[in-house]
């Protein structure tokens, strides 16, 4: 008989259950970190991913072979334009955990927000409310609209989100809220070069999959009964069911996924600095502000990510200069 394998590796991470397809393809931020910040700040943003391309920056890290040397770094093209703030919401705790409070809204919101059903339904609370109620207040968080028709995406409806305001007293993040109530903020009015944040996006959509290309099980020897792409055995006799943990065809990819701790390398609003001759692949050309993240982000080309303060980035890292040489014109293969 030969000899034959008594065991093997696990094959694919559990820690990703269920892979079953996301309900819409904007991901959704659960969890804002705390940061400690001079002023109150958007912890978060937006953007739409373009592409991949490349940069030749001096190495800066101590420590480092290359340090001194020029090298080359692949970079994901994000274009961000600016996000329209309609409107902020008061969280205050109860015996049920964190429930709103209140909400104020803009007095004249622009034509587009009209498409989306995020639309103030119950009558707006004062501001002087929020004041006189901010002992009990817990967090404020602005709502933010999208604006997809100054980016090159076919997207009309705006998307409507919360980001959390970092920073200052309760009082200074009411004050804050209060001035940008209505009007535009840019990406580079909350990030900053050099910073580390979390992309949070949808991937991209594989079908249904089976388990060699699901799961990276290993394929059966040509000589195997039956199928040659599916696996072993779907578990012992008892229990006498399917396991869980036995890998299974099904969906793959359109998950959510969160890549954390991704460098901003470049923020700029000249798009001529990266626009290649007869625009990105599948994307076209950059019409207003970007950023350009270190490595890649989860997604296809025009799927929106959005960005948030990292919860855990590097200790030192962030600190060292960015040098920039050269930006490629050459575009990568998007991943």
């Amino acid at each position: 008989m030969g000899r034959r394998r008594t065991k093997a590796p696990r094959r694919g991470s559990l820690a990703y259950l269920p892979r079953k397809r996301s309900k819409h393809p904007t991901g959704r931020i659960r969890y804002w970190p705390d940061v400690n910040l001079d002023s109150p700040r958007l912890i978060g943003f937006s953007g739409y991913k373009v592409g991949m391309n490349y940069i030749y920056l001096l190495d800066k890290h101590i420590g480092s072979p290359n340090y001194g040397l020029e090298i080359i770094t692949p970079v994901t093209v994000v274009e961000t334009p600016p996000l329209l703030v309609c409107g902020f919401r008061a969280y205050a705790p109860t015996m049920n955990g964190v429930k709103a409070f209140g909400e104020v809204w803009a007095k004249e919101l622009p034509r587009d927000t009209e498409r989306s059903p995020s639309k103030p339904k119950s009558p707006p609370t004062s501001i002087s409310e929020i004041e006189d109620a901010l002992p009990e207040i817990s967090a404020l968080r602005a709502i933010i609209f999208t604006q997809p028709r100054l980016a090159n995406v076919p997207q009309k409806k705006p998307e409507v989100f919360e980001v959390k305001v970092g920073g200052g007293t309760m009082k200074d993040q009411l004050q804050y809220l209060t001035g940008i109530l209505g009007t535009e903020v840019k990406a580079s009015d909350v990030l900053t070069e050099g910073q580390f944040v979390d992309v949070i996006g949808v991937t991209k959509g594989k079908g249904i999959q089976g388990p060699v290309k699901r799961w990276g099980v290993k394929k059966r020897h040509h000589k195997s009964r039956k199928t040659v792409r599916g696996v072993g055995t779907l578990g012992p006799w008892s229990p006498s069911y399917v396991m869980y943990t036995v890998p299974r065809a099904g969906q793959m990819g359109f998950h959510q996924r969160t890549e954390r701790n991704k460098r901003i390398m470049k923020i700029s609003e000249d798009a001529e600095d990266i626009n290649p001759a007869g625009g990105f692949p599948h994307y076209g050309l950059v019409r207003g502000s970007y950023i350009l993240v270190k490595g890649s982000v989860p997604g296809p080309a025009k799927r929106i990510l959005k960005m948030r303060y990292a919860d855990n980035p590097p200790a030192n890292i962030e600190k060292e200069p960015i040098n920039i040489t050269y930006i490629g014109n050459q575009v990568m293969s998007t991943m």
